[in-house]
């Protein structure tokens, strides 16, 4: 796995923690930590779109938040975990896994990517 993956997967762990940070920001130091989660998401989003395929990156980017983003409210927020719930997020991952074995490792330059 090359670093431009494993932004991708620091990426996602960032977008989990806005997207919890947008429903649980009650002043200004949550809010000022909720866009800074913002921010380093997306720029390593986009460091990694410049050497990976941007459509895979994208893919795996949201399918990774929707699934850390759906475990931590099991996880922390005692929402309902139910047996479909999880077996939809299995499909979800090795849909996500898959995407990462079929996309070569090496790096795309130019406006190619």
């Amino acid at each position: 796995m090359n670093a431009s993956w494993i932004k991708v997967i620091i990426a996602a762990g960032f977008e989990v923690l806005w997207v919890i940070g947008l429903k649980y920001a009650y002043d200004v130091w949550t809010w000022t930590g909720t866009i800074i989660s913002i921010l380093i998401s997306f720029y390593l989003l986009i460091m990694s779109g410049r050497t990976l395929p941007v459509g895979t990156v994208y893919a795996v980017f949201v399918g990774l938040g929707t699934a850390g983003t759906v475990m931590s409210g099991i996880v922390f927020f005692g929402e309902p975990m139910k047996v479909s719930k999880i077996i939809l997020i299995a499909i979800l991952l090795a849909g996500v896994i898959g995407l990462k074995f079929v996309t070569k490792d090496h790096e795309v330059k130019g406006e190619h990517s």
